[in-house]
């Protein structure tokens, strides 16, 4: 049995993602109340496996897990895009002319903006997990109010589902990391044909420095799929990139990475491993 740390309740869209990867294995799901408890319980249990949000189609890129990417040792083994698909949930027996108040995660209730607008006079309250939410109307008997999240926790604490498919942009997508620790990654990555990677390092503040670096992976055949830059905290305009890469040829990759070290700093490697096609393009 694998040990997965999720970030939320059980039924988040974490689990889904993690059952989802590791499909028709026997999980044992250990939820953490933040993205950072996820590396702490790995720094403990050696075996354990965290899946963590990256980005996501609508909101972007969650800019604070890509430092815990940086300042902890798990690797990234492999990656996951999930499709998400919110529901609208309520004790069961409720009607949606009921509702008077709705209660999710932020992230969650901006997805649904559309839908919640057809809702005139309904309460927004913000939540900080949308599994959670349901787990608290469940045990709180908490008539008149309803959640939004996933299939998997309305059913989960027994919530009947009012609306389904109720997310604005049907083309909302979320992709997930799945880490462990360097030595377990033989075992995770048996089968897999790696062509991607996920680097972070540091520029020189000097003309044409990105430039130079993106010429020389160009030049051996390596595709840029995302940039981003944060800020260095204390060093003022100083910027740090996280990059993803996809090749096909594993030996003009490394050669890439060789030529380009000179002309950056602080390279971490953050993981090598497959990458995944969209749910709906397998």
């Amino acid at each position: 049995m694998k040990r997965v740390a999720i970030q939320g309740g059980p039924g988040a869209y974490h689990e889904i993602a993690a059952r989802d990867y590791f499909k028709g294995e026997e999980l044992e799901i250990v939820p953490c109340q933040t993205f950072r408890d996820i590396f702490k319980e790995a720094e403990k249990d050696p075996q354990l496996i965290g899946v963590m949000a990256i980005e996501n189609t609508i909101a972007g890129s969650l800019l604070p897990n890509h430092d815990l990417l940086k300042q902890y040792h798990l690797r990234i083994a492999g990656e996951h895009k999930l499709r998400i698909t919110h529901t609208l949930a309520a004790l069961p027996g409720t009607t949606i002319d009921e509702i008077g108040e709705v209660m999710s995660h932020p992230m969650a209730l901006m997805q649904c903006e559309d839908f919640l607008e057809r809702l005139p006079g309904v309460k927004i309250v913000e939540h900080d997990d949308t599994a959670l939410a349901a787990k608290e109307i469940r045990e709180r008997e908490m008539k008149g109010t309803a959640t939004i999240c996933s299939r998997l926790a309305a059913e989960m604490y027994g919530l009947e589902i009012l609306a389904h498919g109720i997310e604005t942009n049907k083309r909302n997508f979320t992709r997930f990391f799945i880490l462990a620790r360097e030595e377990m990654l033989p075992e995770l990555q048996k089968d897999n044909h790696i062509n991607k990677s996920s680097l972070v390092f540091v520029l020189p503040h000097n003309e044409g420095s990105l430039s130079k670096v993106l010429s020389v992976l160009s030049f051996y055949g390596i595709n840029l799929t995302r940039i981003q830059s944060l800020p260095i905290i204390g060093s003022e305009w100083e910027y740090q990139f996280y990059v993803d890469l996809t090749f096909t040829d594993y030996q003009r990759y490394q050669q890439s990475i060789d030529a380009i070290t000179p002309l950056i700093s602080k390279l971490k490697q953050l993981g090598e491993y497959r990458e995944e096609k969209n749910a709906d393009e397998q």
